[in-house]
């Protein structure tokens, strides 16, 4: 499997059972609806298992362009990879958003309030304020980004580059988990934690085309794109200061 096919594989799967589960929750009609916060923060550290698991052995599993690029300011993947995982990842995550819209397409048709269906695709602030907003994606990456760099310890060689001997899916998929899982029940309450401008993006402009009625909130998109990528850019420059 090339890096490309496995990012596009990897964040489909994602976005699919993270998405998921959130459609489960919100929209009207399902078995699972108004199960709550625990329920969604689970589903989602879960569904980053799934992803890591088929991705890492090909691609490093990063599946976030928060992750990539941090990765690369540190100098562990080089730039010339950067836009074909970003490719991947946005690709992954709009597909993993279309299999969300026809998997409960009759509970979307079930279901009156706009905002829980965008809160299917993308994020959305709890309270609306642009600069706490941006704050909350910062802090919530940053803790994504800087552990990562902590927890890879062991090496697993990529399929298709030998040298290639680092990246998310080689601290394993069990410890990342964990870490999104704790990250959504400490920091996501605020924003809906993005951490991953990917798992955001995509999924909004397939719900600006797909027949889903109501407003993609255009005007909170950058800051689930310019949040996580600061939180990761930082994190790499204190662990690259920290190595001295």
């Amino acid at each position: 499997m090339s890096l490309l096919a496995a990012e596009i594989l990897g964040t489909m799967l994602l976005v699919l059972l993270g998405n998921g589960v959130v459609a489960n929750v919100v929209l009207n009609g399902t078995k699972g609806n108004n199960s709550g916060w625990i329920v969604i923060t689970t589903g989602w550290a879960l569904a980053v298992f799934v992803g890591v698991v088929v991705a890492a052995p090909y691609s490093g599993a990063h599946l976030n362009p928060a992750v990539t690029v941090g990765l690369a300011v540190a100098g562990k993947i080089t730039w010339a990879a950067v836009p074909e995982y970003l490719a991947g990842e946005m690709i992954g995550a709009m597909l993993g958003a279309f299999l969300v819209w026809l998997f409960y397409k009759d509970h979307f048709s079930q279901t009156q309030d706009e905002a829980s269906k965008l809160a299917c695709f993308s994020t959305g602030p709890a309270i609306r304020n642009p600069f706490s907003n941006v704050v909350s994606e910062l802090i919530g990456t940053f803790v994504l980004v800087f552990v990562i760099f902590y927890l890879t310890g062991s090496e697993i060689e990529l399929a298709n580059d030998a040298s290639a001997k680092i990246g998310l899916g080689s601290i394993g998929a069990l410890p990342v988990a964990f870490l999104v899982w704790v990250i959504g029940l400490a920091l996501g309450g605020t924003t809906g934690y993005a951490i991953n401008p990917a798992r955001d993006l995509g999924p909004r402009i397939m719900h600006a085309i797909l027949p889903v009625k109501g407003s993609s909130d255009w005007s909170y998109a950058w800051i689930p794109v310019i949040g996580p990528i600061l939180g990761a850019v930082i994190a790499a420059g204190l662990y690259m200061f920290l190595l001295g």
